[in-house]
């Protein structure tokens, strides 16, 4: 059995990769172009830049890995895996991937922009595709909890407004950063001191940043705080407002092993000031965090979803 390739056409990032028997074995993405002082784009225009990217993705991605034989090709069609989710720039990778497979006469798979979040980001974990485990899906999309096991996936909780990058992206780019704004802001947050200056709101699995984002848009009107202080105090928030949204996840659901994923996720500073926050609260949690390189938006778990789904369909079939 050959190579599957992935694709993922998410708002912000065009992604391909392939994966094998032996896990990954490579994958290219570019992030989408968003001008200075902009906070995002509309969905036309990643379509237009996704349309225009993918072919030279996929064809230094081939070079890379020696043009393998491809046996399948599986894309992200949805945000989420469920009922009326739909964003237009998933459009494109799916019309891409299904050509793709047409023309090789292979099969074509579907998922999830989430799962293959979740799944990228268990690569390197004590987490495997059979496991039941808590997943927090951190982006700029998406802020939320989900139970997984080998049925699905169940949504918990999460952000009942805005969502962690976001929260994170308004901030920076008013505070003059390129977006998006999480690395900037992570590294003007290294110099600065946060005193838990902005409020937080988690009702049992739920938590809110809207609150938070405009208690730091007032601070920041007022003066008289350094950009590298309001960015501390950004992370501090998060931190505190998601140890307490998943400690009373976990206890609700009787889950103790969690995953994080998504491209807030992969803040190194987040990584320190998280589970700094849950011991705090006597939260007793087994934390595996997704690599760097696979937290963010990337077609890595697409690729991966979908090679697990060929062997299926093939063992099914050699069973018949």
């Amino acid at each position: 059995m050959g190579a599957v390739l992935g694709v993922d056409t998410s708002c912000y990032t065009t992604s391909c990769a392939l994966a094998n028997a032996a896990g990954l074995i490579g994958q290219r993405r570019r992030l989408l172009t968003v001008e200075m002082g902009g906070r995002g784009l509309m969905q036309s225009e990643g379509v237009f830049q996704h349309v225009g990217r993918l072919p030279a993705l996929l064809e230094a991605l081939l070079d890379e890995a020696g043009h393998p034989a491809v046996s399948a090709v599986c894309a992200s069609t949805r945000p989420r895996p469920v009922e009326g989710s739909y964003m237009p720039v998933f459009t494109v990778g799916e019309g891409f991937a299904r050509s793709v497979a047409a023309a090789l006469n292979v099969p074509f798979f579907a998922t999830s922009h989430q799962e293959g979040h979740i799944r990228a980001a268990m690569v390197g974990t004590r987490l495997g595709p059979g496991d039941r485990f808590l997943a927090l899906h951190l982006s700029g999309g998406t802020t939320e909890i989900v139970r997984v096991d080998g049925g699905g996936i169940g949504l918990i909780g999460g952000s009942n407004d805005l969502h962690a990058g976001q929260f994170v992206d308004r901030v920076g780019v008013r505070l003059g950063l390129p977006f998006p704004a999480g690395p900037e802001l992570e590294k003007l947050a290294r110099r600065g001191r946060a005193q838990a200056r902005l409020p937080i709101w988690v009702r049992g699995c739920q938590c809110s940043f809207s609150g938070s984002e405009s208690a730091a848009q007032r601070l920041i009107d007022a003066g008289g705080i350094p950009p590298e202080d309001m960015a501390a105090e950004v992370f501090s928030c998060l931190a505190r407002a998601l140890a307490k949204t998943l400690w009373n996840a976990a206890r609700e659901t009787g889950e103790k092993k969690l995953l994080l994923a998504g491209g807030v996720a992969s803040a190194a500073l987040l990584r320190e000031l998280l589970p700094e926050r849950l011991r705090r609260l006597g939260a007793d949690l087994e934390l595996n965090w997704g690599r760097p390189e696979l937290s963010g938006d990337n077609a890595g778990g697409v690729a991966l979803i979908g090679y697990e789904k060929l062997t299926e369909e093939t063992n099914h079939g050699n069973a018949d």
